[in-house]
């Protein structure tokens, strides 16, 4: 009984300590950071509007196709196909070690939310897009500025959108929503 008694107290003691061990504030063991900072740094900046530039021609065929192929393909790794001119499947980014690394280019992979003419895996999520150019701009209701600014940054007159604020966070440059807007606008051939 005595031998019972002494391994009782023994594991009671054991149990104590390791309790205070493990109650033991460690949080000057190891690197806290100020995730503050952190998240400052991934924030998006407020939605932004933005005046199509003039020297988007909107029905140069080369804008249209670039416009067509980053509708159709969400990155330069799986992209199907053959980029137009001016387009690539991947860029060369200078790394910090100071080796040039591929990276993927990134386009919008637009027809997992929206259908329009001729895409394959349309998605109906966001509005469809199939004869925009005769339903919206041919009446006027909308203009090329208006789809311009959709596809730059969206939140400007919806800031509860799902789609992608392109401009703003440099996802794609002035160019590439250009040609995007090329492609929505363009009239599609009817196979």
């Amino acid at each position: 009984m005595q031998t019972k008694i002494k391994y009782l107290a023994l594991a009671t003691l054991f149990f104590s300590t390791s309790s205070l061990i493990l109650a033991a504030d460690l949080t000057k063991a190891y690197d806290m950071p100020d995730a503050t900072k952190m998240i400052e740094k991934d924030l998006i900046a407020g939605a932004t509007e933005y005046t199509m530039p003039k020297s988007c021609d909107l029905t140069d065929a080369k804008a249209i196709a670039r416009g067509d192929f980053m509708f159709n393909n969400l990155n330069g790794k799986k992209a199907k196909g053959k980029p137009p001119e001016g387009l690539v499947k991947f860029i060369e980014e200078t790394g910090k070690d100071g080796k040039v690394k591929k990276k993927p280019k990134q386009y919008g992979n637009c027809i997992a939310c929206h259908n329009i003419e001729g895409s394959k895996g349309a998605g109906n999520i966001g509005p469809s897009l199939v004869n925009y150019k005769g339903i919206f701009l041919d009446t006027k209701v909308r203009t090329a500025q208006f789809v311009y600014q959709k596809i730059a940054d969206p939140r400007v007159d919806n800031p509860n959108t799902h789609m992608t604020v392109n401009l703003t966070t440099g996802l794609f440059n002035e160019q590439e929503i250009c040609d995007y807007t090329a492609y929505v606008i363009s009239e599609k051939k009817k196979k």
